[in-house]
């Protein structure tokens, strides 16, 4: 099992925050997928890399340590979970994302856990633009 985790300090309470979050469909947009589809708990994402796209399916956990988090049922990944947590700093907030996965093919894909986390930092990076954007 690999870990990847990221974290950026937002200038806003953590109530807003946590509202531009739990507003899934821009919030995953912002990482860069092309398709989402939400169902209830169960979310299907897509996106192209190159020649390859990669579909997921998500199911929501009820997780009381993050204001969201998800785990693969379906997808590339032989697991994957991610959550978002988020911590009050003096009027400020403090996200942190933290993705858990272990591939599918180890030595037999063409994406290895250098490539899965150089891709989750582009994810990732686009979330907290967007969670800026949303609570200025």
């Amino acid at each position: 099992m690999e870990t990847f985790e990221l974290q950026q300090t937002v200038d806003a309470p953590v109530e807003d925050v946590r509202a531009a979050i739990l507003d899934l469909e821009p919030f995953m947009l912002a990482s860069g997928f092309d398709e989402i589809e939400i169902d209830g708990d169960v979310l299907e994402i897509s996106k192209a890399l190159g020649l390859l796209k990669i579909s997921l399916t998500l199911r929501r956990l009820d997780d009381p340590e993050s204001v969201l988090a998800f785990e693969q049922v379906d997808g590339i990944f032989e697991s994957m979970t991610t959550s978002y947590s988020l911590a009050d700093r003096d009027g400020q907030t403090v996200v942190t994302a933290r993705t858990e996965f272990a591939l599918d093919a180890p030595g037999g894909s063409i994406l290895d856990g250098t490539v899965v986390k150089r891709q989750r930092r582009k994810e990732i990076t686009g979330q907290f633009e967007y969670l800026r954007r949303a609570v200025s």
